[in-house]
């Protein structure tokens, strides 16, 4: 069902007033129509000419430019604030006249709790935990203000709406009344004056002292969506809120951008710095060009120092690696530029040649640790450590913030998901590349300190191990295809990352890494430089790998549901099979066990065997054992190994692959089964309860030491992170 949100229908305000009231959100029937707010699921595969089709790499450019921006930004530095001139152009892909434009002006978000970002934030964080909680005080708010917007020349007019039905007091989301309607495949120029002032640092932009982290700084126009595009079936806006969970979607274009900022700043950006900085009048500006990218930021920052490398390999340009730190972190700036260089390599060669000239990593200073884990194209910030040991927890944790941001510029930049409506395309799909990438280097999450490294002590958890403790699995709330903010708390977003990489960890396991490896070569070969919707994505590995089966079990529970998988042993019963009393016939003559003979006939059998077997191994005897495992199923089917271990030390593996809610297997062997194992080499790790995965006829403290130990380094790590998320 589309549901439509419509635009307000308020008298409309002069171009050059600053601060035009909010409006209703009603329209006119030749408005274009909202994507829908909450009906956001997506279940049809795009149509194939989707954004112009799958790119081939023999085109001019590597996507399909949609838009430009050309800015002039000024950095006032006292007061983080941002004079900004912007000459946009867009193409009108529709086959109708666009008559009114959506622009985000994300900045709002931060200029007081009256924002969607703020009023979900309270509700968000009061039912779990999430980042983005600080709290703003007296001259630490931020905005975007809109002084002028001229097409052609000509004054047009705006007023602020409600896409997705936010409160009224929320002004993310502005239109634009245009003098002139665009034709369909004409181009829209807009020159457009603005003010942007950062917040102190709340969440991914802001300043602290004289850092500034300018990101979500400009008006941004929205995506203007096709039928056969993401679940379309009409042409519509897809212009969302700045919701507090979400990020960002927007067509991809060119950049071209002149910084003005004082000179004693260290300056970083998105794209390529063109030629030689000009400094006048005590302020320096820098020009920075970049094609086929959705969005730029930049920082700009006093003291901060830089350190720079590069990485080549086959199918990319020389890239040039540049790292932006505080004094205080100086033992970060190798270590990050070491994991960034790597990150380069694993996922250009695990999905395709980084395809960009630069890249820029920027650590924050102290106590602008919320600016820090964000991505931009070509450019992300990370964490700083005034320490970084070789195998210690901060070399674990800068390498894999590193690694995740890094590979945001593949699965939010190249792979332009809609992060508004499905994060786990994002979120979730790097966060399992990044885990792949951690066990192919055999790094695990390093619990250690040098203080326990001192004692000898090095606890440690795999990177799967540590997404599967973190996933709720056992309660899930929200679908993985779920929106970011339709789901019942922070905490539950925070599944976007670790069950999705839970959910792709046993998606491999069963179709195999080899065809795992090659669907996702396929999603990136057919989505590079476009907009894949979830449904795209399971369409690709399903002909990656040529096994729907599998695929649709994993997105049919998992994806689409919010199904649990809890498999257990629930007994093992063995009796030993001895003669019985009775009448039995054989060749045609009768014979009759008479009971009070039997047990002094069994105990004979016993005497005679173990005279000709003195060396008999524990459990070996004259009459064979009987013995039955019975096993259960509470939730989503999976395909089991059940592993059956006898006294005499052997032991047997039978599969469970079907979805019997339970189901019993029988042995007779000459020794008994003394344990049973469902999943032993632990390739099921949606398993939200592996403790009843095993049952033994003995007592084993095997099972409760393992878990101890994982319980105690999640702990471990629990406590670690809260200092750095």
């Amino acid at each position: 069902m589309l549901w439509t949100c419509r635009a307000g229908a308020q008298a409309a305000m002069p171009a050059g007033h600053a601060q035009p009231a909010a409006a209703a959100s009603v329209a006119t029937a030749e408005d274009i129509p909202f994507a829908p707010a909450h009906d956001t699921i997506i279940t049809t595969q795009s149509a194939p000419g989707a954004w112009g089709g799958e790119r081939s790499g023999n085109e001019p450019t590597l996507s399909d430019r949609v838009v430009s921006y050309t800015i002039d930004a000024n950095l006032d530095a006292a007061r983080h604030a941002v004079a900004g001139k912007e000459h946009m152009t867009w193409r009108n892909r529709s086959d109708r006249d666009v008559r009114s434009v959506y622009f985000h002006l994300y900045l709002n978000a931060f200029q007081n709790q009256g924002s969607t970002f703020f009023t979900e934030r309270d509700v968000q964080t009061a039912h779990g935990r999430s980042r983005g909680n600080a709290v703003l005080e007296k001259g630490q708010w931020g905005w975007i203000r809109l002084q002028q917007v001229k097409q052609d020349g000509r004054d047009v007019t705006w007023r602020f709406v409600h896409p997705d039905g936010g409160p009224q007091t929320d002004q993310t989301v502005v239109r634009i009344d245009l003098a002139q309607p665009v034709p369909a495949g004409g181009t829209l120029a807009l020159d457009i004056d603005f003010l942007s002032q950062l917040p102190r640092v709340v969440e991914r932009t802001g300043w602290w002292g004289d850092f500034n982290l300018v990101g979500q700084w400009f008006p941004k126009i929205g995506v203007l969506e096709l039928p056969g595009e993401r679940g379309a079936t009409q042409v519509r806006w897809n212009v969302h809120e700045f919701h507090f969970s979400s990020e960002f979607y927007a067509d991809f274009g060119l950049f071209d951008v002149h910084l003005t900022v004082p000179s004693d700043y260290t300056v970083g950006a998105v794209g390529q710095l063109q030629g030689t900085p000009e400094q006048k009048d005590g302020k320096t500006t820098y020009h920075f060009v970049q094609g086929d990218v959705h969005d730029f930021a930049w920082v700009a920052a006093k003291g901060f120092k830089t350190l720079d490398g590069s990485y080549a390999g086959p199918g990319s340009p020389k890239v040039a690696v540049r790292v932006i730190y505080p004094p205080e972190y100086a033992a970060s700036a190798a270590p990050t530029l070491k994991s960034s260089i790597d990150a380069i390599g694993y996922f250009s060669k695990t999905l395709g040649p980084y395809p960009y000239n630069t890249l820029t990593a920027v650590i924050p200073p102290y106590n602008a640790e919320e600016a820090g884990g964000m991505e931009y194209p070509t450019f992300f910030t990370s964490e700083g450590y005034k320490e970084v040991e070789p195998d210690t927890m901060n070399q674990m944790l800068s390498d894999f913030v590193n690694i995740h941001e890094f590979g945001h510029g593949y699965f939010y930049g190249i792979l332009a998901s809609n992060e508004f409506e499905e994060p786990m395309l994002d979120e979730g799909l790097n966060e399992y590349w990044d885990n792949r990438m951690l066990r192919e280097r055999r790094q695990d999450l390093v619990l250690a300190t040098p203080f326990t490294k001192w004692l000898g002590i090095t606890p440690h958890i795999s990177g799967f191990e540590f997404e599967r403790m973190t996933a709720m699995l056992r309660h899930p709330r929200d679908p993985l295809a779920q929106n970011s903010w339709d789901r019942v708390s922070g905490t539950s977003y925070g599944t976007v990352y670790s069950r999705t990489a839970t959910a792709m960890h046993d998606l491999e396991e069963r179709l195999g890494r080899p065809a795992l490896e090659k669907a996702f070569r396929l999603y990136y070969q057919r989505w590079r430089f476009r907009h894949p919707s979830v449904a795209d994505f399971r369409a690709a590995l399903v002909d990656g790998s040529g096994n729907a089966r599998e695929v649709d079990a994993i997105f049919n529970a998992y994806v689409y549901g919010t199904d649990v998988m809890n498999d257990s042993v629930s007994a093992i019963d063995t009796e030993e099979v001895l003669p019985q009393a009775g009448v039995s016939w054989k060749d045609g003559t009768r014979s009759e066990v008479v009971a009070t003979e039997l047990d002094q006939q069994i105990k004979k059998q016993r005497s005679d065997w173990q005279k000709a077997h003195p060396d008999a191994k524990p459990g070996e005897g004259p009459f064979p054992w009987h013995s039955t495992v019975t096993v259960e199923r509470d939730g989503a089917s999976a395909p089991e190994l059940l592993r059956v271990t006898f006294e005499d030390g052997t032991h047997q593996d039978v599969s469970w692959n079907d979805d019997r809610r339970w189901a019993r297997f029988e042995f007779t062997k000459p020794s008994k089964v003394i344990s049973a194992e469902l999943d032993p080499d632990r390739h099921n790790y949606l398993d939200d309860d592996r403790l009843n995965n095993s049952l033994a006829t003995q007592p084993n403290g095997a099972a409760s030491r393992r878990w101890t130990a994982d319980v105690a380094a999640l702990l471990q790590t629990f406590y670690s992170m809260l200092g750095t998320l």
